[in-house]
């Protein structure tokens, strides 16, 4: 290994460097006060859990993305956390005994064994909210309305809401009584947005000429709100849960676009991200300029069956990394530029640091300027007082 090779990260790692670790910590906290406000309360998941613990529940795709590791001590198998909502979700099933709604947040490392398209780099900063414990449609639309503050809060202007159902498709499928192959091929097919991929497996595995039409119709409907009326259209004789879905989206989007008009909702019927995982609505956050969702969430219901509680469950998460940089921003230069000595002059720094401000001193010998270490004022001694003045 040549000396150039050891400052090489892994792919996927990044190192956070000022300004950017100052903007990160600012928004950390910006977004806890902002959930404390609302009732949520913050838990710390443990870096690393067993592995049956860490993936109960979650379906292959968090499986992927985990770094597995043997335990010295216990022999058994653990991983190195990927995504937190599994953890908070064992945390209200099995650490906290909450008889009704439980609002939980998050800030935390993850690591991840790959990168994708829809969860960005291998090691973000996951900042988030689980709600527990509610089944209703007020959950929901309390989750969507935070994550949109939190994007307003990290400096997000323009924003774009995708919404979709989850019980859609679960409901066509169980009608249809498609085995799991037939399930999986379809379930691709829609993945792919291909009309003629998908109109070829309908016509493979479903026999009711009325449930193919509607699983026709699943990968055009898509677009702005106008879709749910058409939905209704297009799966009038679907089971009873499909109705209940679009009415639930309905009356999401009715409760979103009145707090915020200014969002553009789309909705997509065919989206089957996290198909394994979620139960019900899920959403995606954009903003433009950037090729991926910087907050995701939906509902989740009973993923603590697992661990003797199965309670309703609504949340979402975000990349703070990512967060932090809607806004570029150079620091501010308010530093204090003290001399490394004189008498009196560590009372008069330890004075100004106690009343909140940012003091520089002088290391003995030190040649560079005190723009250099953004400070605007200097310490200076005059009439056997220290005070500050502009540089």
């Amino acid at each position: 290994m040549t000396i150039a090779d050891r400052w090489l990260l892994p792919d996927g790692m990044d190192e956070v460097l000022p300004p950017q670790a100052s903007r990160m910590e600012e928004l950390r906290r910006t977004l806890l006060d902002l959930y404390y406000r609302w009732g949520y309360d913050q838990v710390m998941p443990p870096p690393v859990e067993f592995l049956d613990s860490l993936l109960t529940g979650t379906g292959t795709d968090l499986d992927l993305q985990t770094f597995k590791l043997t335990d010295q001590l216990t022999g058994r198998l653990m991983g190195v956390s990927a995504d937190v909502t599994p953890q908070v979700a064992r945390m209200d099933a099995h650490s906290m005994h909450h008889q009704g709604p439980a609002r939980l947040c998050y800030c935390t490392n993850v690591l991840r064994a790959k990168a994708d398209q829809h969860q960005g780099g291998r090691s973000p900063v996951q900042v988030g909210v689980e709600l527990f414990g509610h089944a209703g449609l007020e959950a929901d639309l309390e989750i969507l309305r935070l994550a949109l503050l939190s994007l307003k809060a990290a400096g997000a202007g323009e924003l774009h809401l995708a919404l979709g159902h989850i019980g859609i498709y679960r409901s066509l499928v169980q009608a249809a009584a498609l085995a799991p192959d037939q399930e999986r091929a379809l379930f691709e097919a829609l993945e792919l947005k291909s009309p003629g991929a998908l109109a070829q497996q309908v016509e493979a595995s479903v026999a009711d000429p009325v449930l193919a039409d509607m699983f026709r119709a699943l990968g055009r409907l898509h677009g702005g709100p106008e879709v749910l009326d058409s939905a209704r259209d297009a799966l009038a004789g679907a089971p009873v849960a499909v109705a209940d879905a679009l009415a639930q989206l309905q009356a999401l989007h009715r409760g979103v676009a009145e707090e915020h008009p200014e969002v553009e909702l789309y909705f997509d019927l065919a989206e089957l991200r996290g198909y394994q995982y979620h139960t019900g609505m899920m959403f995606a956050a954009f903003v433009p300029g950037y090729g991926q969702a910087l907050a995701k969430g939906g509902r989740y219901d009973d993923t603590g069956r697992a661990f003797g509680r199965a309670r309703p469950a609504t949340g979402f998460s975000m990349d703070l990394k990512l967060l932090a940089t809607l806004v570029q921003s150079e620091p501010a230069s308010d530093g204090i530029w003290a001399p490394a000595d004189g008498e009196g002059v560590t009372e008069a720094i330890a004075s100004l640091r106690d009343g909140g401000h940012r003091v520089v001193q002088a290391l003995p010998g030190q040649t560079t300027p005190p723009e250099a270490h953004r400070c605007s004022r200097r310490l200076v001694l005059v009439e056997g007082r220290w005070q500050t003045q502009a540089l």
